[in-house]
């Protein structure tokens, strides 16, 4: 299986880097981000969540590394993925220095869930694929996507 390196190399390169981000683990920056709305379509009903969006390479990179702040509603949307364009790609993410689990969802370019990665495991450095070409990610907190019924196939909306 091909995986998209960008990412993972653009992880390293910001773990390694002297500033940015959330080091000291107070988790103050969701609260201070501006937020996108993101509805999940789902047979369960909408579910409506506040997500930041990270459009940058640099806001791609960083991701949720070192958040502790995240609140039910809240996550990031990776979007466009990859920040740079092109067409839909495979891709793997991980959780280094992430303290917090997360659902991780893969969007194909329809807007559908390719795939749901749950209850990621903190800090781990495991590779965690897509499966399939995306065009964006959803991160949520871990297990909110078996809370509220959200499945692969499911349609996800937001502004573009």
């Amino acid at each position: 299986m091909i995986r998209c390196l960008a990412l993972p190399v653009a992880l390293v390169l910001a773990g390694c880097s002297a500033g940015g981000g959330d080091r000291d683990g107070s988790g103050t920056a969701q609260a201070a981000a501006k937020t996108i709305p993101v509805t999940v379509h789902s047979a369960s009903g909408e579910h409506r969540f506040q997500v930041e969006p990270a459009r940058t390479v640099a806001e791609q990179a960083q991701g949720l590394m070192y958040r502790t702040d995240l609140t039910p509603d809240g996550g990031m949307l990776f979007a466009p993925y990859p920040p740079d364009g092109g067409p839909p790609r495979e891709t793997s993410f991980w959780m280094k220095n992430t303290p917090t689990p997360l659902d991780i969802l893969y969007i194909r370019a329809d807007g559908t869930i390719a795939r749901i990665a749950e209850n990621t495991t903190p800090f781990s450095e495991a590779q965690i694929p897509s499966g399939e070409p995306v065009t964006a990610v959803l991160e949520l907190v871990g297990g909110r996507s078996a809370e509220l019924g959200i499945a692969e196939g499911d349609r996800v909306t937001w502004p573009r």
